[in-house]
């Protein structure tokens, strides 16, 4: 049948756990929170194989210049086959009237980013957070 995209907010806690754990991201160890933070996003896409969660996107915006790329990921299992991109693309399609679209991105993952024309900003990002790296 192949992949579907498409947009979506609603997801299992199971499903959100297991995608954001298969990338070693704190944020998998609550389940809970990141169903409730999906609702709270302006954009979510998402990639799925019968029905299997395979990645998604998320971003925020302020309504009219600046958009918050916030999370893209993809299971281990389907990265290089170039959903990350196609994420990537419904994110920057949804926000082509913005004046910017930041992503935050460690620096092991910053060479994928380039190659979808994300450039290092000056500054270093900083956050507030009570969870492990």
């Amino acid at each position: 049948m192949g992949l579907i995209y498409r947009e979506e907010k609603n997801f299992t806690p199971e499903e959100l756990e297991k995608l954001f754990l298969s990338v070693e991201w704190a944020s998998g160890k609550f389940p809970q929170k990141l169903v409730a933070a999906m609702r709270g996003y302006d954009f979510v896409y998402s990639a799925r194989d019968e029905g299997r969660l395979a990645g998604l996107a998320c971003a925020m915006d302020d309504g009219v210049m600046t958009a918050y790329v916030h999370y893209l990921l993809v299971l281990p299992e389907y990265q290089g086959r170039g959903i990350g991109r196609r994420l990537a693309d419904a994110v920057r399609e949804h926000y082509a009237d913005y004046l910017k679209i930041v992503l935050v991105a460690s620096p092991e993952k910053e060479g994928f980013y380039s190659k979808l024309g994300y450039k290092v900003a000056g500054g270093t990002p900083m956050s507030l957070t009570e969870m492990e790296d």
